[in-house]
């Protein structure tokens, strides 16, 4: 079963820290931390449903400009965010928490999943853009994101698995990545993270992550999929030979 890796309920659901294991020959992750955001939207009254107890929505972006942030389609969806009216994000870059006005700029890609241009009020001065990687990706390359543990950049290594090849997961890019044992360190607000090449250039955007509940008599347990396979679906950003001209 797939879950979108958006849906981080504020307040009920945390990613795990710990060590991470990078290829030497690449390039430092946290030498781009400044490139990727955790963007939050906290919900007004009268956007909040009472039955469903969530207060607002956590994701994850990069910057293509100062002003410039593109995360999955799917994040702005459940955010409610707007491309007529400007709305409140609370983003998290680096050492810095600020509170923006946003709206939609555009949406681009094609089904089953887009990605989304966020243009921001202002600009944010310590943001640094990071290069699209046209090229695909090969099997076996290295690769890494950055989540936000805790509030704070926390990088995180894997490999490209395989382009998948049917029905929903149709050119999307299958990926593993995995902390020591645990295999949800890409998970509940990962979605819109950067899929970064060993030159630190943007390949891929988290998307969805693979995984299944096992019922037990006393309580319901989450679990990854087995060790050598793709774990994490992500858009890859070669089709999308506009989304530079966004700015």
């Amino acid at each position: 079963m797939r879950g979108r890796a958006q849906l981080w309920l504020l307040a009920a659901c945390t990613l795990f820290p710990g060590t991470n294991v990078a290829n030497a020959s690449c390039v430092d992750p946290m030498q781009l931390a400044q490139s990727t955001a955790s963007i939050v939207r906290y919900f007004d009254d009268s956007e909040r449903s009472p039955r469903s107890g969530i207060d607002g929505i956590r994701g994850t972006a990069w910057f293509l400009s100062s002003t410039l942030i593109v995360t999955a389609e799917h994040v702005v969806a459940a955010m409610m965010l707007s491309s007529q009216h400007w709305k409140t994000l609370e983003i998290e870059s680096g050492n810095q928490s600020l509170s923006i006005k946003a709206r939609i700029l555009r949406v681009a890609g094609a089904e089953p999943e887009k990605l989304a241009v966020i243009e921001l009020q202002l600009p944010i001065e310590h943001a640094r853009s990071v290069i699209i990687r046209r090229a695909p990706l090969l099997p076996e390359e290295h690769v890494m994101t950055i989540t936000y543990a805790a509030g704070r950049p926390h990088p995180v290594a894997g490999r490209f698995v395989q382009m998948g090849d049917a029905g929903k997961l149709a050119g999307m890019a299958l990926l593993e990545f995995y902390e020591g044992d645990n295999r949800l360190i890409i998970d509940h607000g990962a979605s819109g993270a950067p899929v970064l090449d060993c030159e630190g250039r943007v390949a891929a955007v988290v998307s969805n992550v693979f995984t299944q509940n096992l019922q037990f008599p006393s309580r319901v347990i989450r679990i990854s999929t087995a060790w050598g396979m793709p774990n994490v679906v992500s858009v890859p950003l070669g089709a999308l030979d506009d989304l530079s001209q966004a700015n």
